[in-house]
């Protein structure tokens, strides 16, 4: 097993070095970040060596002309009446300062410089930025962490300790701020504020929080709260402009909002907005089904990339699925051989008519969202020639310290990732329907790194071996 996981892994990390972007969606490819950021440290300290020993030779020189100075300008005539002082005067002033302006001038960044400018190509991109900020709010949200309880890193199985401070909170708001997701903005600036509060040194400032607070919580129809958090920001920073501009708009909305309740003679108080909002309710029907198998509720059945556009067919890339996978050939490497060998064994279907062995890691909080393995588009062309996807078996190659479970919502079935193990199910009926109870969807990892490879075996070749039921249902 360990020789099948190494190879497997070994034959993948070939195609993660021709992919320059997309860091988050893959642990084993944010590896490699690790080694170039140790790469710049000890560029970085090789600089500092350098400067460090230049500033020694100008400090050393300062500290000499100040010895020589002071004791010259005490009796400058003095002084020059020694001709040796008078020839060293000016061979000082013609020949050792120039020769220190040079020594000043020396460019020592220039070494760290071009190295640093060489590994920036490879550095992640804003699109990463914002994608590890949603993983990060994924797992807060179907783990239900708070963001106290990510800042903290206080998340079951870590290893290691690792916290986030104002600066990094404040950088997690923005960036659902600037997708236009208000709901985890709030909560984001609430928690920079609390850190702020308790006195954590920051270079991110309460009016900056205020800013971003008070329009998301507006956007999130809190009228009270908005202009109650907005001449917070006017008190701490009476010049700044937008938000007199806002502090005026929001009066004006709630005055009217008064008079509409008096023209329609409504006694009811105005309520006091208690800063709690709502998740929104998203495209995914089976959310809360699905989220409460991956944090192991509900669960009846207890067990030890790319995907294809419905409308078009092309390979895309899906919010729902956050994984980098590859497609292993059997001439790539023996072991693949053997894999697709074992399977067929095990299953008793044949290899010969189904897809390549697909390798997948998933990233900073790697899911792939509830769906089906086969195909409910009659137009595939590929259909028409090997049939549609009639069985999965999938290979857990890792063990994951927490999260990353595969579950059924319809069956309530979850499967934790265990190294060595693997699972394996029908996706059609016999009749040749698609059996929609296969429905099933990977958790978010929320701690570790998985690793899975899977086989589909399509229906053609398969005639004789799992033959057709005599009734739809079959």
């Amino acid at each position: 097993m360990k020789l099948w996981v190494s190879t497997l892994l070994m034959a993948w990390s070939g195609v993660l070095s021709c992919v320059q972007a997309e860091f988050f969606t893959s642990i084993g490819h944010m590896t490699d970040l690790i080694y170039a950021e140790k790469e710049l440290v000890q560029s970085l300290k090789e600089y500092i060596l350098v400067e460090e020993a230049k500033l020694s030779k100008i400090k050393s020189w300062a500290n000499k002309m100040e010895a020589l100075t002071s004791k010259s300008a005490a009796d400058a005539e003095g002084y020059l009446a020694h001709p040796v002082n008078a020839y060293k005067l000016v061979k000082r002033l013609n020949t050792d300062w120039p020769a220190l302006e040079d020594l000043v001038l020396q460019d020592s960044a220039a070494g760290f410089i071009a190295n640093l400018s060489v590994q920036r190509q490879f550095f992640p991109t804003d699109e990463d930025e914002i994608g590890a900020a949603k993983a990060l709010m994924r797992l807060q949200d179907t783990y239900r962490l708070d963001p106290d309880t990510i800042s903290r890193g206080e998340l079951p199985g870590t290893k290691y300790q690792a916290m986030l401070s104002v600066d990094d909170c404040f950088g997690m708001g923005r960036s659902a701020y600037n997708e236009g997701d208000y709901y985890h903005t709030v909560m984001w600036m609430e928690q920079v504020l609390k850190q702020l509060d308790a006195g954590e040194e920051a270079t991110t400032t309460k009016s900056q929080v205020l800013d971003y607070l008070s329009y998301a919580v507006f956007q999130l129809g809190d009228l009270h709260r908005a202009l109650e958090l907005t001449r917070r920001l006017v008190s701490l920073d009476p010049s700044h402009e937008r938000a007199g501009g806002n502090l005026r708009y929001f009066e004006q909305l709630l005055e009217e909002e008064r008079e509409k309740m008096l023209s329609n003679q409504t006694e009811a108080e105005l309520a006091t907005p208690e800063g709690i909002y709502e998740r929104p309710v998203d495209y995914l029907p089976e959310r809360d089904v699905y989220e409460s198998l991956c944090r192991g509720e509900g669960v009846k059945l207890l067990a030890r990339a790319t995907v294809r556009d419905p409308k078009t067919g092309v390979l895309t890339v899906a919010s729902y699925r956050v994984s980098k996978s590859s497609w292993l050939e059997e001439d790539d490497d023996p072991v693949v051989a053997r894999v697709n060998r074992r399977m067929q064994h095990i299953t008793g279907l044949t290899v010969k008519t189904a897809e390549l062995l697909q390798v997948a890691n998933y990233g900073v909080g790697g899911q792939y969202e509830p769906h089906f393995d086969f195909s409910r588009r009659p137009f595939d062309s590929g259909l028409k020639t090997e049939g549609n996807r009639l069985a999965t078996f999938l290979n857990y190659m890792s063990d994951v310290e927490a999260g990353g479970a595969t579950v059924f919502p319809d069956l309530g079935a979850a499967i934790w990732p265990k190294k060595g193990t693997a699972v394996f199910w029908y996706n059609l009926l016999r009749s040749g329907e698609g059996d929609y109870r296969t429905r099933h969807a990977a958790c978010p990892v929320l701690v570790g790194c998985k690793w899975v490879s899977n086989k589909w075996f399509h229906e053609r070749g398969q005639e004789f071996l799992r033959p057709c039921g005599s009734t739809e249902v079959d």
